[in-house]
C-alpha cells in the first residue's frame, strides 16, 4: 500500500467522461440554481433504519438523522480531487469538501447514490464499482448523517456541475494536511471529520 490509503486499486475505476470537461488542475463554474428544499430524504433511527420521510429543509432545520455518501477520487500520482461547494448550497456554501458528496434520496440506497453523484457532479461513470472504505454513524460532525465513504481511481479531467460545485482541483494529501491545519474554516464540517480517517487508512 502507498501512503495513507491512496495507492492504486487492483481494478482501476477509470471514468468515462460524459460531457464537457475541466482542466487537470481544476476549473471554475458559474453560480448554480440553489437547493431544492422540498427534496425528500429518508429519515432514519440510531441504527440507520428508515422510520419516515421528510423534505431536505425540514431534515436540516430539525437535525433529523438521514443518509449521505462521500467519494474520494484519487489518481495514479496519489493526488486527491477536492471540490469547493457552490455558494448556493444550503449548508457550508463555498467550503471545500471531498471529491463529491450527496444525500441519499428517499427510497434510494448508498451504492446507487454514489454512482449517481459521480455522474451528476463530476460527469463521470466508473468502469468498476467504487470501493467502500468505511461507514460513519450519524453525529453532529456529519450533520446527523450516516455516511458511507467510498474511493475510486480516475485521472479526469471532469465536468463539474455548477449547481453543486464552484470549482475543483487535485491536491497531494500532505498539501491537504497543511491546508487543513492552517485554515480549517475553509472546509465543510464533515470533511474535517472524515479526512483524518481516510488519511489513517493503510
Amino acid at each position: 500500500m502507498a501512503e495513507n490509503g491512496f495507492s492504486p486499486a487492483r481494478r482501476s475505476a477509470r471514468c468515462r467522461v460524459t460531457r464537457a470537461l475541466t482542466g487537470r488542475r481544476g476549473a471554475s463554474t458559474v453560480p448554480g440554481v440553489g437547493q431544492d428544499l422540498s427534496e425528500l430524504f429518508d429519515v432514519v433511527d440510531e441504527h440507520d433504519r428508515v422510520i419516515g420521510q421528510a423534505p431536505r429543509g425540514e431534515v436540516h432545520a430539525r437535525g433529523l438523522r438521514h443518509r449521505a455518501v462521500h467519494v474520494f477520487v484519487t489518481n495514479r500520482a496519489g493526488e486527491v480531487f477536492l471540490h469547493q461547494r457552490s455558494l448556493t448550497k444550503d449548508t457550508f456554501p463555498g467550503r471545500w469538501n471531498s471529491s463529491c458528496a450527496g444525500h441519499v434520496g428517499a427510497g434510494d440506497d448508498y451504492d446507487e447514490t454514489v454512482l449517481r453523484e459521480l455522474e451528476e457532479e463530476l460527469g463521470c461513470v466508473p468502469a468498476a464499482a467504487p470501493r467502500r472504505l468505511f461507514k460513519i454513524e450519524a453525529r453532529p460532525e456529519t450533520g446527523e448523517e450516516f455516511v458511507w465513504v467510498y474511493r475510486v481511481e480516475a485521472e479526469g479531467p471532469f465536468r463539474l456541475e455548477p449547481a453543486e460545485i464552484q470549482r475543483g482541483a487535485w491536491f497531494a494529501p500532505a498539501e491537504v494536511d497543511r491546508w487543513l491545519a492552517a485554515r480549517p474554516d475553509e472546509f465543510a464540517r464533515s470533511f474535517l471529520f472524515l479526512w483524518p480517517q481516510v488519511r489513517g487508512m493503510r
